[in-house]
Parts: C-alpha cells; sequence; structure tokens
C-alpha cells in the first residue's frame, strides 16, 4: 500500500483545500493520471498520482483542508492489486492479451 502525501506546493504554503477527486476509492489509476484538484491561497493546482494501482483509500473530501504532508489517498500499487502497467481499463485490447507460440512448437526435433 503506498500513501500519497500532500507535497510541498510552494513557499509559505502549509496547507490546501480539496476542491475536486478525479478518482474515487476502488478505481484504477495510472501514474500521472490527475488526481486531485486542490486550492492555496496561491492558486488552483492539478496533482497527478506518482503511482500506477487502485485507489483504495480517500483521506480527505472536497472542502477539506489538509496540511502539506497529510496523507490524500492511499492506492494499492500496481504490483500489489494486479494491475500491470498503466492502470487504465483501456491499457488491454478488448480481444485480450494473447501470447503466441514459438516458431515450430508443434514440430519435433530433428533426430
Amino acid at each position: 500500500m503506498l500513501d500519497f502525501k500532500l507535497p510541498d506546493l510552494g513557499e509559505g504554503v502549509a496547507e490546501a483545500e480539496i476542491d475536486r477527486w478525479h478518482v474515487e476509492e476502488g478505481d484504477a489509476i495510472g501514474e500521472d493520471q490527475a488526481l486531485v484538484d486542490v486550492i492555496t491561497d496561491k492558486a488552483t493546482a492539478e496533482i497527478p498520482s506518482p503511482y500506477a494501482g487502485i485507489v483504495s483509500k480517500i483521506h480527505y473530501r472536497p472542502g477539506d483542508t489538509a496540511p502539506v504532508g497529510a496523507v490524500l489517498v492511499s492506492i494499492a500499487a500496481a504490483s500489489d492489486s494486479g494491475v500491470t502497467g498503466a492502470a487504465s481499463p483501456d491499457a488491454v485490447p478488448a480481444g485480450g492479451v494473447t501470447h503466441a507460440a514459438p516458431p515450430n512448437a508443434s514440430a519435433g526435433l530433428p533426430g
């Protein structure tokens, strides 16, 4: 389980208000995918996810104020959740993944 903490958003910024989540608990998320919008006294910022995986717990709701360093969200890492590569449902073709047989797999060894 990976805990993502509110990063330092700039000089003098000690906290941020959660404006909007781009995910819900149980959603798959890819690395660098939009995670949450936050509002500080200086700006509004969209924060991307540093991890790929499954969102297991959102610790703050829209309107809540979180201090820098507080855990915003817990993510089950891609390796822990069975998600590989991008966590997007579009990552696997609709037909699924197929593996080609090695060349001459059905032919016996010469002998």
